[in-house]
């Protein structure tokens, strides 16, 4: 298992390939939460950007909830469905 750096870094290290464990927030009682700073900053997230809220079911419960950037979201979207509209209209 890697160890986590003793530099102040807020990552929690879990062993996987594509994944891993950054960090744990809290929701307070208006139900926000915050992104840490230096998440915030590998991601050039800034204020007022747009995260899309992807949640994964299992069953009738969220098991996984994704942050992802708003415009990569919309990017999937139209590299998946544009072709397909394209077919569609031929």
């Amino acid at each position: 298992m890697s160890k986590k750096k003793e530099t102040g870094d807020s990552r929690v290290p879990v062993d996987s390939e594509c994944c891993r464990l950054e960090a744990l927030v809290a929701v307070d009682e208006r139900g926000q939460l915050v992104l840490p700073k230096d998440i915030r900053e590998s991601a050039g997230i800034k204020a007022g950007d747009k995260l899309a809220v992807v949640a994964a079911k299992k069953g009738d419960k969220v098991c996984c909830i994704v942050l992802m950037r708003a415009e990569e979201l919309a990017g999937s979207v139209k590299k998946t469905l544009g072709p397909l509209l394209q077919e569609l209209v031929k």
